[in-house]
């Protein structure tokens, strides 16, 4: 039984390998976006893109003031801020439930579920994230939201 479920995981391992270059061609306004945490923050946090979307870090920043929804996403303190820490406007959600982005707020707030708290993110928006760009989140948040 150990076998079989050990080789089930190297084939969806494996699987998720080959799904990840694929997720480049999704991506639309930020062609260099990948499932990391690096890539993430450097295209989606800290830029704006070719779409009009404001970079995260226009609202979510305690530079020269208190960031938006108490959510710091700038480089020195976003990995903290976000993987395993409860929302502040809702404290019953997690921003970032590593392995599990159907139940992590970030995703939540980027699509603009029903029971989120405010408005969907950005604020600013539209235009919102398009969905190759939510679902390169989505795919590191499954691969367990490595600080990479």
């Amino acid at each position: 039984m150990r076998l079989t479920r050990a080789s089930l995981m190297i084939l969806m391992a494996l699987g998720m390998i080959g799904c990840d270059e694929k997720l480049s061609d999704l991506t639309g306004p930020t062609p260099n976006l990948e499932p990391t945490f690096s890539s993430i923050q450097h295209e989606i946090f800290d830029n704006s893109d070719s779409s009009g979307r404001s970079a995260c870090i226009q609202c979510h920043t305690n530079v020269g003031r208190n960031p938006s929804g108490g959510l710091n996403l700038t480089s020195s303190t976003s990995y903290a801020a976000l993987v395993g820490t409860a929302s502040l406007l809702k404290p019953s959600a997690t921003r970032v439930i590593a392995g599990d982005p159907d139940n992590s707020y970030l995703i939540q707030k980027l699509q603009g579920s029903a029971d989120i708290v405010g408005r969907r993110m950005p604020f600013t928006g539209p235009p919102y994230l398009t969905d190759g760009q939510i679902r390169v989140i989505k795919r590191w948040i499954e691969i367990g939201a490595p600080n990479n």
